[in-house]
């Protein structure tokens, strides 16, 4: 399961170029998308960008960043859902328009880009790439409204999904959030620059306060004269997505003040309380499970160590794999500690399972380095549904708890027991009300309808 990408801006008041700072800025965001990056910059006249596939420090270095001048950025890590993986897709996306140059930067999904697309394409606009973002770019060239906030507010009322995105003009940067707010954004300070990033941890690494979260449908436009927002359209609940705090976000990072650690730590106090277990050792899948696992040691009192050793340099790699070593599969990524592992009882922490094909592979690497049982406790509740607003997972055929029961779940894991949180105690541990966070991959209750057309590729294709 991955994210769709991450977005950072800065409007920087003291006239000075604020392209490092958004590299460092989508360095802490990496997590949220590896295969492409970009940073776009504005002057008060001219913007100029340069983007690229690959990681940020692949992408960027100092003769490319010295070269983007000015006094506003914006800057985009992208993972694909929408659109193919080639530079086209990479943004920031830089247009001219009848309101003067524009870059756009988003992270989201859009449900009804496909008729959207099609009435452009009808209008006669060409499009060089595939992705939503594109068709968000292209909707506000061909507004008719008199200025661009007015352009913005009514291209967003006809984009329905989920998005968080930045807008860069020659003066301003300009925030908004869809009406559920399902994608995370926040606003940050730092001296007299005003930062907007998709996390706080990206805030974190600049030094930069944390000031607060754009709010769903709400529009935040940064300018000379400071900061104004306005809210444009608010969705029937707010609904961020859950699987921030399970999984996309990183531990150091704070979502509608809650810090995303002390949730997964919470995560793994309730599954030792759900599904107690006796055991000799509590080990992670790395890096995602640490927290829920250091949890689950504390309730259970169970030892916790570390038994799989991740190789923390995989990152996009542009050299295809011969199939043995596809083959290889998690091996590539995880290795067992064997001293660690060998003749002990060993309780596997994750924070979910998906096809449960990378599972079943863990349990086989800890029992071949002479685990003498292997326990599987998942710290989120089976994914049920396919999400549509902007997270790669598999169709519904594909998603295993849709299709087996959990003791079919472990069988095909090999696993001597599993277990799963409730979605019950899932909400204990982050500490919201359910109604503000959307759960549609784990009860099929979508805050935003989707269209039937969209359903059934999701269902029924493989």
């Amino acid at each position: 399961m991955r994210e769709y990408c991450g977005v950072f801006g800065i409007y920087n008041f003291d006239i000075d170029s604020p392209a490092k700072s958004v590299y460092y800025g989508l360095y802490a965001l990496q997590h949220r998308g590896q295969e492409s990056a970009g940073i776009a910059v504005a002057d008060g006249k001219d913007i100029t960008h340069h983007k690229g596939m690959g990681l940020v420090n692949q992408v960027f270095n100092e003769k490319n960043l010295s070269s983007l001048k000015g006094t506003i950025a914006i800057g985009h890590v992208r993972y694909s859902t929408t659109g193919s993986s080639v530079l086209e897709n990479a943004q920031p996306i830089v247009i001219n328009t009848r309101y003067g140059q524009i870059a756009i930067a988003h992270n989201g999904n859009l449900i009804n880009t496909d008729a959207l697309r099609q009435e452009l394409k009808d209008k006669g606009i060409s499009f060089l790439g595939t992705t939503d973002s594109e068709v968000m770019a292209a909707m506000l060239a061909a507004s008719n409204k008199t200025d661009l906030e007015e352009a913005l507010i009514d291209t967003l009322k006809r984009c329905r999904g989920a998005f968080s995105v930045l807008i860069l003009t020659s003066d301003k940067l300009i925030a908004a959030r869809d009406p559920n707010g399902i994608r995370p954004l926040c606003i940050g300070k730092l001296d007299k620059s005003y930062l907007v990033s998709s996390e706080t941890c990206a805030l974190d690494i600049l030094g930069a306060q944390y000031v607060r979260d754009v709010s769903n449908g709400e529009v935040v436009i940064i300018d000379k004269e400071g900061v104004r927002s306005r809210t444009w359209e608010l969705g029937e609940r707010e609904a961020l997505c859950v699987f921030e705090y399970i999984y996309f976000a990183r531990p150091d990072s704070v979502l509608h003040g809650r810090n995303v650690y002390e949730t997964r730590f919470n995560m793994g106090k309730y599954l030792a309380k759900e599904h107690p277990v006796e055991a000799d050792v509590i080990m992670p899948v790395p890096e995602s499970g640490v927290p829920a696992a250091i949890g689950f040691s504390a309730e259970s009192k169970i030892p916790y160590g570390e038994g799989l050793i991740k190789n923390r340099y995989i990152g996009r790699t542009f050299i295809q794999p011969s199939q043995e070593i596809r083959d290889l599969g998690v091996r590539i990524k995880l290795n067992p500690i064997r001293d660690a592992v060998r003749g002990k009882k060993v309780v596997v922490i994750d924070d979910s399972i998906i096809r449960g094909t990378t599972s079943r592979q863990i349990v086989r690497l800890i029992r071949e380095a002479g685990a003498r049982e292997v326990h599987m406790r998942i710290s989120s509740p089976p994914n049920l549904s396919s999400c549509f607003y902007g997270i790669d997972t598999p169709t519904k055929a594909e998603l295993i708890a849709a299709n087996l029961s959990i003791e079919g779940i472990r069988k095909y894991l090999e696993a001597d027991s599993l277990g799963y949180l409730s979605l019950k105690n899932l909400i204990r541990s982050i500490s919201l009300p359910s109604k503000d966070l959307c759960l549609a991959c784990l009860n099929g209750e979508y805050p935003v309808k989707i269209p039937e057309r969209l359903q059934s590729l999701k269902l029924f294709f493989q």
